[in-house]
């Protein structure tokens, strides 16, 4: 194999991400030097947070440049090392982007074991999103067994995550999803107490329903009308982790009318990038790698075959038609 595949950004969105804004591209395979590694990418994950990366407004993150493999997370093989940390056949996790090889001086990548976790879950549950749903429910949400804890995007890579270690805490958990199939999940198979399925239209009446002592911790994935909804619902000294705000990431107006309960009820509302909080991820990982070995935190996956198919599945997971994580596999 002397070529490879690769997905660069060709033009910035200016609402609704396009196919258009991608192009694929064949591209020579260099040769590796001291202190390199050439990996083959098995999965590509596909992230919310990508999208504010394709514009250049100031974020907390540069743009994506243009012209360039676009960014992404992978979990794939070692091919060649000439990196002492490195050997051949070495399952690896970093973020190579959107390509099927790779080639990298090892910053910020990580071996990893699939001896009992697979390596896509490495994407997922005891990647990223799952040290995101950690660090926002212990570090920010604190909560206590007996609170009342809800999570939008219930469904999603990370709220389903946020679910269940909050249920293993003893709370009371209610999530917010779109559709009753994503709203049977989450209460049948990761053991939530309730869902409220927001397109059912009755937001605000059903999260009152599922919520009948109040909500003391929120874990905010969506922004706008869900968001709000939830904020009516707050108890005095309740906490919100903001992680995500996916109903506004096309430029979409997201007005909140309840806003002023952050002052009445004494929120502490927090946002946060959990890749600022290295220290801790290994804690965090450790924590989220035993509870997957052992059958104690579920996760599902939709997967995409092949790079071809990652600009369509990006965009369907801005609408929603993911369910659970979203990869791509490379091969």
């Amino acid at each position: 194999m002397t070529t490879y595949q690769r997905i660069v950004l060709a033009s910035r969105p200016t609402a609704e991400v396009q196919p258009d804004n991608f192009r694929l591209e064949t591209a020579e395979i260099p040769a590796i030097k001291d202190g390199e590694l050439l990996v083959r990418n098995q999965y590509l994950s596909l992230d919310p947070y990508m999208r504010g990366r394709m514009s250049a407004n100031k974020s907390y993150a540069a743009p994506q440049a243009l012209d360039e493999t676009m960014i992404g997370g992978t979990v794939g093989v070692v091919l060649e090392s000439k990196h002492a940390k490195f050997a051949v056949g070495d399952t690896v996790v970093g973020t190579l982007g959107w390509a099927e090889v790779a080639v990298t001086d090892g910053t910020m990548l990580r071996k990893v074991d699939t001896t009992h976790i697979p390596a896509s879950a490495y994407l997922g549950a005891v990647g990223m999103p799952g040290m995101t749903a950690w660090y926002g429910l212990n570090q920010i949400m604190a909560p206590k067994a007996g609170e009342t804890v809800v999570v939008s995007a219930a469904s999603g890579a990370v709220g389903s995550v946020v679910g269940q270690l909050a249920k293993l805490k003893g709370c009371r958990v209610v999530g917010i999803a779109g559709g009753a199939e994503k709203c049977a999940y989450v209460v049948e198979e990761l053991g939530f107490d309730a869902c409220v399925d927001y397109k059912a239209g009755n937001l605000e009446a059903d999260l009152a329903a599922a919520t009948p002592d109040g909500i003391d911790a929120i874990y905010e994935n969506v922004g706008g009308a869900i968001f709000d909804a939830a904020l009516a619902r707050t108890n005095a000294f309740g906490r919100v982790a903001v992680c995500g705000w996916i109903a506004g990431y096309n430029g979409e107006p997201t007005q909140l009318d309840n806003a002023r309960f952050i002052l009445t009820n004494r929120l502490t509302v927090r946002g946060f990038i959990v890749s600022e909080q290295p220290e801790f991820w290994p804690q965090g990982l450790a924590e989220l790698a035993t509870l997957v070995a052992t059958g104690k935190l579920k996760f599902r996956e939709s997967v995409a075959d092949g790079l071809a198919s990652a600009p369509d599945a990006f965009i369907g997971l801005l609408k929603g038609r993911n369910f659970g994580k979203q990869l791509v596999k490379l091969g």
